[in-house]
């Protein structure tokens, strides 16, 4: 008879089998529970964008006069190039 191998735990201290040889487990046939539906809808990304644009505040409105003036520099520039 071959001795078994038992790993030891520091935690707790106990000696844990490996799977395949502890005596006498019980085997699970019943599936996974599932987890528990939220019945309320995520919020929508337009009220997560405001927000977040509220809670940032100056951080936001920097990043939008930044985006405009870029934008308007590429419109103005694409004008004068192909008239």
């Amino acid at each position: 008879m071959k001795p078994r191998t038992a790993l030891f735990n520091c935690s707790t201290d106990h000696l844990i089998y490996p799977m395949s040889e502890t005596p006498n487990s019980p085997i699970l046939t019943s599936a996974p529970a599932q987890p528990p539906v939220d019945s309320s809808p995520p919020p929508s990304y337009v009220k997560l964008a405001m927000r977040n644009m509220v809670k940032k505040g100056s951080k936001s409105l920097y990043h939008f006069a930044l985006t405009t003036v870029g934008l308007l520099s590429l419109l103005l520039g694409l004008a004068y190039l192909t008239r």
